[in-house]
């Protein structure tokens, strides 16, 4: 029995760190690849990667990154159909938010204004 506690003490230890599913309350906005709304280098995100209208990605605000919203994270959005990626990253300004990326769509990303959505991810493991 004695040899027991110390292994039960572990399973709860490791159960309580899970790194299962994670969501969060964030406010969304949306954005297009214009050199208005980015730089010089629209189709660029913030890690390298190539935007193209019509993939469906996602900026997100740095505090974000802390909690696991890192480079190719995939990420459902209430109320979106189909998983997002995490693809760039917003001016340090922001907190808790993302902004859905639009392609050259500026209408649509217009209509969809800024709300408050709840996003759910799982938190990439190191290979």
């Amino acid at each position: 029995m004695k040899n027991l506690i110390p292994l039960l003490f572990i399973t709860l230890c490791l159960a309580a760190c899970d790194s299962g599913p994670k969501s969060m309350e964030v406010t969304a906005t949306a954005y297009t690849s214009s050199e208005r709304e980015t730089d010089s280098t629209p189709f660029l995100a913030a890690w390298g990667n190539e935007l193209k209208p019509g993939m469906k990605s996602i900026a997100v605000s740095r505090d974000l990154l802390e909690l696991g919203l890192t480079n190719n994270t995939k990420v459902r959005i209430e109320g979106l159909e189909g998983h997002y990626l995490v693809l760039d990253k917003m001016n340090k300004r922001f907190e808790k938010k993302i902004d859905i990326y639009m392609g050259t769509d500026v209408k649509k990303a217009k209509q969809w204004g800024k709300r408050k959505v709840t996003i759910y991810w799982q938190e990439q493991t190191e290979p």
